[in-house]
């Protein structure tokens, strides 16, 4: 390094070591006061002033200390936490957890380790509470993230004594009760419910300006546990514009309902529903919007429905509608094929024995992320798109001889 290169700082930079540098080349006479040998030392680290300077290292050192306290709490150390936190209470603040809304949200979401709150995460929350954070931070993010499964009912008991808002909505946009409906977890929305939550929650304007019911109804989660939700909500007397009462019935499981719907109106088998406005699920941005009630079944993985459904009438190959842009006309095979953890595989299955069209082809939207993305594509490859590369249902496709 050159005499004039910048000098490098160490790993953890010292402001008092840096101060002393500064009052050093005042005593020794290479800077006519305080300011000017704070400045030499900041440009002697490459910055342009020393309020710089400064506020580098102080950034620096609290993103050690986050980092640091972050790992304490993975590790469940809550000595580390408490002395950390005494320490600098500025860490009550520290950009950590979802959205960045803090350190109990981090403590309060229980994801490292992955598992129920246990005595010690319980109690760690309970003691940042007592000494500085928060409960409310981020709109509520602690409740937000803890309602998202069943198993941290415990953490959302705790975090309600101590005054968090089961009606608060997270980032102004997210109602606290969307969590459980998002992740579909019946025990926490039934909880959330009991101890206040409105699920009649709309609000025009908000990013999801729907119900609860509208909100569980076209989450992208996948599991039989959206009967339980949905009957939870209805219950609670709910109500969705998304409820249609043909479509909600195999969302439910609720064959025999669904069939007394077909033996009043045959007509359901065949009909394309356009304002079917949800469906994405597997990275993609696919929906039901025109398909047909075996299309439904498809993406809910409901067999026994299908099987009812194709007794009445229904074509295995029913194309969706096209919309104005050209994009549309899969079959319920596309809806199948294209779930998180091969979940629609028994039911893809069951279509392929029943004479589905491994061949055909269809321009569909694309990634979620990509909204104006249109790809042209079979089942197959639709598949080995979304959710993304080989599982145990584009082995099966291929077993099949399932053209890409």
């Amino acid at each position: 390094m050159s005499a004039d290169s910048p000098h490098l700082l160490p790993e953890r930079p010292n402001l008092r070591h840096l101060k002393d540098q500064a009052k050093a080349l005042l005593k020794a006479g290479k800077a006519a006061s305080l300011s000017e040998s704070q400045l030499k030392v900041a440009r002697m680290y490459g910055f342009s002033s020393w309020p710089r300077l400064k506020a580098h290292v102080d950034e620096k050192n609290l993103g050690l200390e986050v980092n640091e306290l972050k790992q304490a709490i993975d590790a469940n150390d809550l000595d580390r936490v408490k002395h950390m936190m005494k320490r600098n209470t500025a860490l009550h603040r520290a950009p950590i957890g979802y959205g960045k809304n803090g350190p109990l949200t981090w403590v309060a979401e229980c994801r490292v380790p992955w598992e129920p709150p246990t005595p010690v995460r319980l109690a760690m929350a309970q003691w940042m509470i007592d000494n500085g954070s928060d409960i409310h931070q981020g709109s509520d993010g602690p409740l937000m993230r803890a309602a998202l499964r069943d198993d941290r009912i415990p953490m959302m008991e705790l975090l309600f004594r101590n005054g968090a808002d089961v009606n608060a909505e997270w980032g102004g946009f997210f109602p606290i009760i969307f969590a459980p409906c998002e992740t579909l977890a019946p025990e926490s929305l039934r909880w959330l419910i009991d101890h206040g939550a409105n699920p009649d929650c709309a609000r025009a304007g908000r990013k999801y300006p729907d119900t609860a019911l509208d909100y569980v109804i076209g989450t992208y989660s996948r599991s039989e546990r959206l009967a339980r939700c949905i009957d939870t909500l209805l219950a609670a007397g709910c109500p969705a514009r998304r409820n249609i009462p043909a479509v909600l019935e195999i969302l439910r499981g609720r064959i025999d309902r669904l069939g007394e719907l077909l033996d009043a109106d045959p007509g359901l088998v065949s009909r394309r529903f356009g304002e079917l406005d949800f469906g994405s699920t597997g990275n993609r941005s696919l929906t039901l919007r025109g398909g047909t009630l075996l299309h439904v079944a498809a993406e809910y993985g409901n067999v026994e429905a299908a099987q009812l459904l194709l007794s009445r009438g229904a074509v295995v190959d029913a194309c969706a509608e096209i919309d104005e842009a050209g994009a549309g006309g899969q079959t319920p095979l596309f809806h199948a094929v294209s779930q998180f953890f091969d979940f629609g595989l028994p039911i893809a299955e069951f279509l392929v024995m029943h004479g589905a069209d491994l061949g055909v082809s269809a321009r569909i939207p694309g990634h979620y992320d990509r909204p104006e993305e249109v790809v042209e594509s079979t089942p197959f490859g639709y598949a080995l798109l979304f959710p993304g590369g080989e599982n145990k249902t584009t082995a099966f496709l291929r077993a099949a001889r399932a053209p890409g």
